[in-house]
């Protein structure tokens, strides 16, 4: 990925005010969101639930409009050249979007047709090959699986080519096989060159697929990094530790955060990294006559520092 190329989605301050009761003032859902989506990659868009995703989502869409602030989608101004943004973003939502009597091949079709592609030029036999539906060309759209379903709204987000696929919650609902088909199917998609942008509530899918994650949390952005930044954020480490007796109370010391007993003969002490490794804790545990027999450690996740992120603006809002 080129990190002087331009980004593939341009976000600056951003402001969403939806309007009140009566000439009140209404929800403040943006409160002046700036970010860009690189070229090429995988980007997360994480938040709780409120936390004004959609509402940014649907303002690329051109299904909400924006109170101030500019969005670019591949060079073009939402506003100024919408045509142009609008062809170059596909969007896959959450909820189930087309008509129950249409077959898979024909929902693909007038999807094309919207988008003034000739059929000659259409692609849905092959789209419906890569998301494994061929077998369900002719059938009726109303008979498909739930994931099924969400395969068809990725081929129809993806008729017109575009180089941008947003996908908004796709895994929501769905069991754990169909989620990691469709992780496949969105790695696939972004090795093709295709720039995707995920939102999600599934913190380890996030972890997983994404290059870089932007994090909002009440209308604000509290975190834009790669992936792999955000998770070494997290200071906290645990040595979970087994000992050759049995233990009546958690070993203690000012460096540990805490230590709790597990087990029996089994303790977990929670440290900062900043300040110790593993192996200076259990010099500190051996020096208090601790014997031990078995160590195992657990490095911080996404979810760790999601959630204390989002507690701590949480806190300071």
């Amino acid at each position: 990925m080129d990190s002087t190329a331009s980004p593939a989605i341009a976000i600056r301050d951003l402001v969403k005010r939806y309007s009140g009761e009566k000439g009140s003032e209404g929800k403040l859902a943006l409160k002046g969101v700036s970010f860009d989506v690189p070229e090429g990659g995988i980007f997360g868009l994480l938040g709780p639930n409120g936390a004004g995703k959609s509402t940014l989502i649907n303002i690329l869409a051109g299904l909400v409009t924006k109170t101030s602030g500019s969005a670019e989608i591949w060079g073009f101004d939402i506003d100024e050249q919408t045509r142009n943004a609008k062809r170059s973003i596909g969007i896959v939502p959450q909820e189930i979007v087309f008509d129950p009597f249409f077959t898979p091949f024909e929902v693909l079709e007038n999807q094309g047709g919207y988008y003034g592609i000739a059929k000659r030029l259409r692609r849905s036999e092959a789209l419906l090959k890569a998301v494994h539906l061929a077998d369900k060309r002719d059938a009726y759209a109303r008979t498909l699986s739930g994931g099924m379903k969400r395969r068809l709204l990725i081929a129809k987000a993806m008729v017109h080519s575009p180089p941008i696929l947003i996908l908004d919650e796709p895994t929501a609902g769905v069991d754990v096989e169909l989620r990691k088909l469709l992780w496949e199917l969105v790695t696939d998609l972004n090795q093709d060159g295709v720039t995707v942008v995920l939102t999600t509530h599934y913190l380890e899918e996030a972890e997983q697929l994404c290059d870089r994650i932007a994090i909002i949390n009440h209308g604000e952005l509290i975190a834009n990094k790669p992936t792999r930044e955000l998770v070494d954020m997290a200071r906290e480490k645990i040595v979970a530790v087994t000992v050759d007796s049995d233990l009546t109370v958690p070993p203690s010391h000012e460096a540990f955060i805490k230590a709790e007993i597990s087990g029996p003969r089994a303790v977990e002490v929670t440290y900062n990294k900043d300040r110790l490794n593993a192996g200076q804790v259990l010099a500190i545990l051996q020096q208090q006559g601790l014997v031990v027999e078995d160590v195992t450690t657990r490095e911080a996740d996404l979810e760790d520092v999601f959630v204390s992120l989002t507690s701590t603006a949480a806190q300071v809002a």
